[in-house]
């Protein structure tokens, strides 16, 4: 028995409602992608130990990760896709889905809405589902699927998001989602997140990138992000330099310029050799594009996991001049 219902709500993170007009306010980066998030009025069944969203935590009901996402009716957020759609201000929609029993389903309903009304490349990020549930994610106009490691090894996987802190998720359960995703989706069309600072070293989730790429998989980088509520309210972001390191290597890393083994790192983990020539890293470094947000074909994520006033971890916009000389000092040229 079909048990579903057409979701009458969906949160927008604001940002986005901004840009297509559902709410009104100033923006210093506007989104190139319409974020959504699946509405209810319970939080995540999962535990995540940075998100605002799990079930044990304190933090805001309306937030993920910085990013506040007031509801609006699902009718009204589909016709002002159509109308930013057609005005050339949007490339693609994301929908974020909490882990919970009719995610699947309230996904489901929402693509065909959309896809209805709006042709436009849709994401979804979701917990992992079997071939037969994506297959109708992309009979339904999904074009592409990402299913978060955030963590760059199973131990931290397993402290942060796993069984240590009561949560649904397995490391190797999600590696093999990913796999599975990629035989449905295709190469290329598969994303995962990993999130640096969570006690990784820089040579373990290299490692990590390194993995993703061979399995056909895109990793999209995220900082740390401190979340009052959450179980790691407490902890430190990690530092600009380390983020950096990891940045330009996941550009060579992702573009196929090199591979892990060819790296360098000492004693601690850290990098200290890129495998490329100074030469090859001051060209890749001056065009900026290793440190803009990483995820999917237009995607830029602005303020995601940024303090105002502070440096920026992801640059959502094209680096200034003197952001590029600053990214070159951070990294030591």
């Amino acid at each position: 028995m079909n048990t579903a219902f057409f979701p009458e709500r969906v949160r927008v993170s604001t940002g986005s409602a901004i840009v297509i007009g559902l709410m009104k306010g100033r923006i210093d980066a506007k989104p190139t992608t319409v974020y959504l998030l699946m509405c209810r009025n319970k939080k995540c069944s999962a535990n995540c130990s940075f998100c605002p969203q799990a079930k044990e935590s304190r933090g805001r009901g309306d937030m993920l990760s910085r990013v506040t996402w007031p509801p609006f009716p699902t009718k009204q957020v589909v016709d002002s896709l159509e109308s930013a759609t057609k005005s050339g201000l949007m490339k693609r929609v994301c929908i974020q889905s909490l882990n919970y029993p009719e995610a699947f389903d309230d996904v489901l309903l929402l693509v065909r809405e959309i896809r209805s009304k709006v042709s436009v490349p849709i994401s979804v990020s979701c917990k992992p589902f079997d071939r037969q549930k994506m297959r109708m994610w992309t009979d339904a106009g999904v074009n592409r699927i990402s299913v978060a490691l955030d963590a760059a090894t199973e131990q931290i996987f397993d402290r942060v998001k796993g069984r240590n802190v009561g949560g649904p998720y397995l490391w190797h359960r999600q590696r093999k989602a990913l796999k599975e995703a990629v035989e449905v989706f295709g190469e290329g069309s598969v994303s995962t997140h990993l999130i640096v600072g969570l006690g990784e070293t820089e040579k373990e989730i290299c490692e990590t990138i390194q993995w993703c790429v061979d399995s056909g998989v895109y990793p999209g980088l995220f900082a740390f992000t401190p979340i009052p509520g959450t179980r790691l309210e407490k902890s430190s972001p990690p530092s600009l330099s380390s983020y950096r390191r990891v940045q330009l290597a996941h550009y060579f890393l992702t573009h196929k310029e090199n591979r892990f083994e060819n790296m360098a790192f000492d004693s601690g983990g850290c990098i200290i050799g890129f495998g490329a020539s100074k030469e090859r890293l001051l060209e890749a470094i001056g065009s900026g594009e290793p440190f803009l947000t990483s995820g999917c074909p237009g995607c830029n994520r602005p303020y995601y996991n940024e303090r105002p006033g502070r440096p920026l971890y992801n640059y959502p916009r094209q680096l200034l001049p003197e952001e590029i000389e600053e990214a070159k000092r951070v990294l030591g040229f």
